[in-house]
Order: C-alpha cells, then sequence, then structure tokens
C-alpha cells in the first residue's frame, strides 16, 4: 500500500465529511465510518511521520459559511481528546479530582457580557474565526440579557433544542419529507438564522459549559466555584458531578441511567479537572486542550437482515440508496430504514439482498449501517431512473460515486422549478415543502403551476395524501389562497426564467407599468435598453414571452391571480441613481430583502459586492473584518449602520 497516497486520501475524505457536517448541516458518512478512517489517518502519520497542512488531526470543524458577520475567537476552541473506556477515564484522573457533565449535541457558542448586558455572542465557526449572532442569541429562552456582576464576563456554552422542542415543531410539520431529521441540525440552523423571528420560534437553550474569563474574579483555581458563581448569576450550568479516580466509574453508570430522561441531546460526558492552574500548566496539542477529556458511548449495536434498496430521485437528478432492513430496536425505538447516501458507501459494505448487518443510531439518533458481516456484493445498480425510466448513470463527484438519472424531463427534475415558484420571493406560499409538491406531483393533481390555485376544490384528494389531515389541508389551501394577491415582479420571479431574479424582475415589471400585454409584445432591443437588464437577460425574456407553451402558462397563472400594481409616484424616487450593498445582521428591517425593497422602491439599487459605484456600505458592525468591510475600506466607500442609513435617506 502506498501510505503516502492513503494519508492524502483520507485527509481529503474527512475534509469533505467536515464541510458537509459543519457547513451545511448534513451527512455523507456515518459517525461510525468517520471515527474509523479518523483512527486509521492518525495511526498512519504517526507511523510515517507525514501529516499534511490540512489534516483534519491539526484542524477543527469547518470553514464558517459567509452569510453572518465573522468574528475571530479570542482563543482558539478546541475539541476534546475521546476515549470509550471508562477505565481510562480514572486513569487519566490519577489522584486529581474532576467534574463529570453531559457533551451537549449543539452549537457551541461565545457570550460576552460587559456592564451586566449581554453585548455579544458567537458561534465556535471552524475554532478560530466563528459567526456573530449576538441578535438571535437574545432570543435563547434560558439565557440572561442582564446579570448581576458587572466586569467583564466571557463563556462558552452549547445552544440546544430538547427532544420535546423538537418534537413539538415536527409535529406542526404535517409532511414527513419536511421533518428535521435531529435537534442538533435544528438547532444549528436556527441559531444561525438571519431573522431573529425564527429563532425566537425555536425554543432555542443554552447549557454553559465554561467560563473563559471574568474580570476581577477569583475562584480559587475551582471550576467548581466557577458554575457556583454563574449559577447565581443566572446561567444554565451544564449538569455535573464531582469525581475522583475511585468512583468516576459509577458516576458515568449514573448519568447513564438519565439519558431515557434527559431532554438535552447529548452525544457524550466531559470529564475535567477542578483545578484550573493544574489543567492550565499541562497546556495544548494542536488540537486537543490536557485539562479535559470527553467519554463516548458506546453505540449499540444490533444485527438484521438487509431487506431491500428503494432507490429515490432528487430534483437534482441524484438517485438515493435507502437501506431496509428487518426491524430492530435500538435506543429504545424500533428502527428499519436507514440512509445509504452514495454508492461509494455501498461499494465500501459490499452489501447484498439478504446479507446480515450491523446497524446503530449515531449518537443515539440517526441509524446508520456500520458493517456487513456476509460482504456478499452482489447488489444491483438501477440502470434506470425509478420515476421516469431514463438511463442511470454513476458520476465521480468530489472523490464520491453517486447515482444520477440522465433524463431532461424527469418529473423529479421538475420539482426545482416548483420549488423556486413558492418561493419567498417568488408567489410566497408559506409552508409548501418540496415533499409535499413532490407528494402532488406524485399523485397527478398539479402538472403546471396554475394547477396550486385549483386544490382548494380537491380537498378529497388532498386528504388521501400520505400525513394529510383535514388541518394540514386547510392551512395548505389558505396559504395557496393568500398567495392569489402578489405583484407582476414576483410573479416574473416565479416563471423561473434564465437569469432573471426579483431585482431584475421588478426592472422590467416597472418599465412596461406592470401590464402583461406590454410584457408579452416587448421586443429585445427595448428590453436591453432597460438599465441592469441587459442582452442576455432581454434574450431569455423575449425568447418566454414568445414560447406558445410557455405563454399559456403566464396566461393560465393571470386568470387565478389578482395583480397589485406598485402604487408609488414617480416623485419618491428618493434613490435613484444609487447603488447600496448591505450585510450583516438587521436591526429595523425584518431582513436583507426586506432592506433592498425598500432601497428598490425608492429608486435605488442593491449590489452583492462593493464597487467604486457604490454609494455606501450598509453594517451594523462598522468594526467587522469581513471580506466587503475590508472592500469598502480599500476603495474608500463609506460603511454606515442601519440607524445611520434611515436618518440620511428615509427622512
Amino acid at each position: 500500500m502506498d501510505e503516502k497516497k492513503r494519508i492524502r486520501e483520507l485527509t481529503d475524505l474527512l475534509n469533505e465529511a467536515s464541510e458537509a457536517y459543519y457547513a451545511k448541516d448534513t451527512e455523507i458518512m456515518s459517525n461510525y465510518t468517520y471515527d474509523a478512517l479518523y483512527d486509521e489517518l492518525k495511526e498512519l502519520e504517526e507511523k510515517t511521520g507525514i501529516v499534511f497542512p490540512d489534516s483534519p488531526t491539526l484542524k477543527v470543524g469547518y470553514e464558517a459559511v459567509d452569510f453572518l458577520p465573522k468574528e475571530p475567537h479570542a482563543s482558539p476552541m478546541l475539541s476534546l481528546a475521546k476515549t470509550k473506556s471508562r477505565e481510562e477515564l480514572a486513569a487519566w484522573l490519577g489522584d486529581k479530582e474532576g467534574l463529570l457533565s453531559w457533551k451537549e449535541d449543539g452549537l457551541t457558542v461565545v457570550l460576552t457580557y460587559e456592564a451586566g448586558e449581554l453585548i455579544k455572542c458567537v458561534t465556535r465557526g471552524n475554532g478560530e474565526i466563528g459567526e456573530v449572532v449576538t441578535n438571535n442569541a437574545r432570543t435563547f429562552i434560558n439565557l440572561p440579557q442582564r446579570i448581576e456582576y458587572k466586569g467583564r464576563l466571557v463563556l462558552r456554552g452549547e445552544a440546544v433544542i430538547g427532544y420535546r422542542d423538537f418534537e413539538r415543531i415536527n409535529d406542526s410539520i404535517p409532511e414527513e419529507g419536511a421533518k428535521y431529521k435531529n435537534p442538533r441540525n435544528l438547532c444549528s440552523g436556527s441559531v444561525r438564522q438571519l431573522d431573529s423571528a425564527v429563532t425566537a420560534k425555536r425554543s432555542v437553550q443554552v447549557i454553559i459549559f465554561s467560563l473563559v474569563s471574568a474580570e476581577g474574579m477569583d475562584f480559587d483555581g475551582s471550576m467548581e466555584k466557577q458554575f457556583a458563581f454563574l449559577e447565581k448569576n443566572g446561567f444554565t450550568v451544564v449538569e455535573h458531578e464531582r469525581v475522583d479516580s475511585s468512583n468516576v466509574v459509577e458516576a458515568v453508570g449514573r448519568f447513564e441511567q438519565k439519558i431515557a430522561d434527559n431532554d438535552i441531546p447529548s452525544d457524550g460526558l466531559v470529564l475535567a479537572y477542578d483545578d484550573l492552574v493544574y489543567a492550565a500548566s499541562l497546556g495544548r496539542t494542536a488540537k486537543f486542550p490536557r485539562g479535559a477529556i470527553a467519554f463516548k458511548w458506546a453505540d449499540e449495536t444490533a444485527m438484521t437482515k438487509l431487506k431491500e434498496v428503494e432507490w429515490n430521485t432528487s430534483r437534482t437528478g441524484l438517485i438515493n440508496p435507502v437501506a431496509v432492513f428487518d426491524t430492530v430496536e435500538l435506543e429504545g425505538t424500533e428502527v428499519s430504514r436507514a440512509s445509504l447516501h452514495n454508492i461509494s458507501i455501498i461499494k465500501q459494505l459490499k452489501l447484498g439482498i439478504g446479507d446480515r448487518i450491523m446497524v446503530y443510531k449515531a449518537n443515539m439518533i440517526i441509524p446508520q449501517i456500520s458493517e456487513n458481516l456476509d460482504k456478499s456484493d452482489t447488489l444491483a445498480i438501477p440502470e434506470k431512473c425509478p420515476v421516469c425510466g431514463s438511463p442511470a448513470f454513476i458520476e465521480k463527484e468530489a472523490d464520491t460515486m453517486v447515482l444520477r438519472c440522465s433524463g431532461n424531463d424527469c418529473p423529479a427534475k421538475d420539482l426545482k422549478a416548483y420549488v423556486h415558484f413558492v418561493e419567498r420571493d417568488a408567489m410566497n406560499i408559506e409552508g409548501l415543502s418540496e415533499a409535499t409538491i413532490e407528494k402532488l406531483i406524485s399523485a397527478g393533481l398539479i402538472h403546471e403551476f396554475a394547477d396550486l390555485y385549483g386544490l382548494a376544490d380537491r380537498k378529497e384528494e388532498l386528504l388521501r395524501l400520505e400525513g394529510f389531515k383535514d388541518k394540514a389541508a386547510d392551512k395548505l389551501v389558505s396559504a395557496i389562497e393568500k398567495s392569489r394577491k402578489t405583484s407582476m415582479a414576483r410573479l416574473i420571479n416565479a416563471l423561473g426564467i434564465p437569469g432573471i431574479g426579483l431585482a431584475n424582475a421588478k426592472l422590467i415589471s416597472k418599465h412596461f407599468d406592470e401590464d402583461a400585454a406590454k410584457l408579452k409584445d416587448a421586443d429585445k432591443d427595448e428590453l436591453s435598453a432597460i438599465e441592469g437588464v441587459g442582452p442576455v437577460m432581454a434574450d431569455a425574456f423575449y425568447s418566454f414571452m414568445h414560447d406558445n407553451e410557455k405563454i399559456r402558462i403566464f396566461d393560465d397563472l393571470l386568470a387565478q391571480l389578482e395583480i397589485e400594481k406598485s402604487s408609488r409616484a414617480d416623485g419618491e424616487q428618493l434613490l435613484s441613481g444609487k447603488t447600496f450593498v448591505i450585510t450583516g445582521n438587521l436591526l429595523h428591517f425584518e431582513n436583507r430583502n426586506a432592506l433592498k425593497a425598500k432601497i428598490e422602491e425608492l429608486g435605488g439599487k442593491v449590489a452583492g459586492s462593493v464597487s467604486k459605484k457604490t454609494e455606501c456600505l450598509i453594517n451594523n458592525d462598522a468594526a467587522s473584518s469581513s471580506t466587503k468591510n475590508k472592500e469598502a475600506k480599500a476603495l474608500g466607500i463609506r460603511i454606515i449602520t442601519e440607524d445611520e442609513f434611515m436618518a440620511e435617506y428615509l427622512t
């Protein structure tokens, strides 16, 4: 075996898995597989001495996504070394005492208080740079906004959503396919929302597990005393127990007995030295602090038999495999299905129908296949798409083999057009998920966009769909009826004309007085002459409006909708000729789209990047080190807050 080549392969594969998990809230491999590959990589690195700069053994997490302001942490947020051996915990403690606590499974955040008030919340991000989510943190249901202590206080905690709230939120979603997979993914998406109103509905809590600094305070070097201080100031501190080497194994057992009744998701325990001075003296490795260690539960596994593999075509054309096996009980629930993710995993497991497989629940939540005992490697890969019958082909995506449908007219791919049609900036049909659209298409209830507006007369057929009850059907029909009143710009955007989004749709709609007849008769030259449109979009719009089938679809929609014309007068174009760029969180407007709409309503434009033509950059965090701030400063473009923008341009 070429060990250097294998190290490179493992590094790339594990980094891809980390990106999916930390930056995109998805999984491309099981935790079981990740841990096994990680251990293999670490062993090879130690054996050969070869460690690439991007090795996951040197990194923590993955790069933070860039739709929220970024900020570096004062000190790196490292992961913990881990063990599954209870006896190893006792040996690790030696003659010292420690605190044993839950390792909560959510999104790690850093909280800063000054003068007794919360001033900042930053996510863990990649361990060195996180995302600023202060407005969202102010909605965490158990986080004090003001505290008795008035010095500068920096804390670390885990933002979490409890199982009861997770189930409540999922119960409010009638379609099975639209439900959230687990509390961690729901929490991560909730904390990183652009709109704090969404976060507020999710019942996010924060459990404090570390005090980083407290100006002027002395805790006699004891973590336990730090926790007592935090509890006195109103914080929810992670449940913990003082232990030594003689009783830590029993303490782990006590925590284990609480798992079934513990509402907060956890993926193990943490053991930390209570003596903070001693812990600090141990220093750290490149990846782990030496003052604490994580304990991971040994996964409960069960042997079962693979009955079949279902193949489901997604709107992107990917054909995704799902294993179906004889029902087994894991972690107190019955399990009979698990995602296989892609062809590469199927090949790694060497699956065949009838094989004996070992299954488990990753973090006691997500069903996964850990091992195939028979390895018959006889599973047939479909040659045709299960939806449209077009040839299926295997292709390589980032070192992973996937199965894809070749059909251009596959009904599953039509989902993309419908998903865009119902989006917020288009027809804004609230609650109409991709999963529901797929059911409506499969049941033959919709064949074109206008059919959505006839569903009110087909309630009996709706009620026959899986997961639909009276309340769900009424809610869907109500949302569709509400969307009948719309603007011409939203309708044009909803049609999915290549290259034409809401901003361009507004320009075109305004130029032709929001008149459908004029829009259909528009010629390329006149369209091209509209500032901000140009020849490429003009050609796309003209082609759409001169396609008989698409015109029929457009006319069918017009017959169902009530187009509301804009009421603004020409004299109100206060921002005409000015281009703005928006970044960061907003305080007064619901989100960036709302501010963008206001600017465009007054004749201005909103661009995605800073240039010499930019009037100013609107950012409530002028000190941010974001790319847009740097570009603005380099070009001499003003950076103003939302309040300053409103005072200068809207009054």
